[in-house]
């Protein structure tokens, strides 16, 4: 790469940073090209993002950034998950993680909360914003429901009491 080259990776990623909801850093342990398109299908499916970047460009890139804690993540063969949503990066990395010995999940931030391995697998397990948002209009919903159960509950029973006396006038 030459230096311009570099220059636009570094634009490149701190605009990723000022954006991101969460980022994870992943340590690659030889993953082949064949897992690495597997890690990054799973991750655009989830709504997230994997990129490997040379650590001295990621750490320029953290500079005035809510990430810059990460610097001290960034060695050795590292990748960055990164996503809007908070939980999407962190579940499909901790997801891939469990299905083969190839990665490992180092670390990562979410805005200005630095979060180490457990903390990064404890993200994952929480909802996402999806879900949560589907559970909240199930909450808003539920009430409208049992309202509307509660007023048609005497209509029925009227409705089956006459029809049993109409049964019985008959017989």
């Amino acid at each position: 790469m030459d230096r311009s080259q570099k220059a636009d990776s570094v634009a490149q990623l701190n605009a990723v940073f000022k954006e991101a909801g969460v980022v994870v850093v992943t340590r690659n342990l030889g993953m082949s090209v064949a897992q690495s398109t597997e890690l990054r299908s799973k991750m655009r499916e989830a709504g997230a993002s994997y990129k490997v970047a040379k650590n001295r460009l990621a750490v320029l890139a953290t500079k005035d950034t809510d990430y810059a804690g990460i610097a001290d993540y960034l060695s050795g063969p590292t990748a960055l998950a990164y996503s809007t949503d908070p939980v999407a990066a962190a579940k499909a990395a901790v997801e891939f993680a469990k299905t083969t010995d190839r990665i490992e999940i180092v670390g990562g931030s979410m805005g200005g909360q630095l979060l180490d391995e457990a903390g990064v697998k404890a993200l994952a397990s929480m909802p996402s914003l999806d879900e949560l948002r589907a559970k909240l209009v199930g909450l808003v919903n539920a009430p409208a429901t049992k309202i509307a159960q509660v007023v048609n509950a005497p209509a029925a029973k009227l409705a089956r009491v006459f029809g049993a006396y109409a049964a019985k006038d008959a017989a």
